[in-house]
């Protein structure tokens, strides 16, 4: 089965792909199991779950004050600009499975700050180690060498915010 467990809806304000087109695209290109993961809401994974024909993970990539972090498998949304701390505890009060994006990129804003990196690696089941947005290898090669050296499962992720970018 082909999965990807990073992509964006219209539901986040830095991507226009409309949930048909998502979904269109998913079965284009054989996607069998995807985790939305919009900013800061829930709203597009339900969406995107309700109209599938194939497993959608409902996900959020959560902006905390120490930047990104992504929740799997959430029943509700993580409120934005809580510590990174926080964020993880509350992904995890709800079941969740806690998610790293793009760790290491050097020319993303958003990428938690290594600080707040190792405070949660408790709480961390994943880490993306290879994700197609980042501009430079040795990012995505760094991550993976955290990922193996604290025992976390690694990921390779699209983090999609158009339909073309899928798959």
């Amino acid at each position: 089965m082909k999965a990807d467990f990073h992509m964006h809806t219209e539901y986040s304000p830095d991507s226009q792909m409309p949930t048909e087109k998502l979904v269109a695209r998913c079965l284009e290109v054989g996607l069998g199991c995807i985790a939305v993961t919009d900013h800061d809401t829930i709203e597009g994974a339900l969406e995107v779950q309700r109209v599938a024909p194939f497993t959608v993970i409902i996900g959020e990539e959560v902006r905390s004050s120490d930047g990104e972090i992504s929740g799997l498998f959430l029943n509700e949304m993580v409120p934005q600009g809580l510590s990174a701390i926080e964020t993880a505890r509350r992904i995890k009060e709800q079941g969740g499975l806690v998610s790293v994006p793009h760790p290491f990129d050097r020319f993303r804003r958003g990428s938690i700050n290594r600080g707040a990196l190792e405070d949660i690696l408790p709480y961390t089941d994943i880490v993306e180690v290879f994700n197609s947005r980042n501009n430079l290898d040795a990012d995505n090669r760094k991550a993976h060498r955290f990922a193996r050296h604290n025992n976390l499962l690694a990921s390779a992720v699209s983090d999609a915010h158009t339909a073309l970018e899928l798959g």
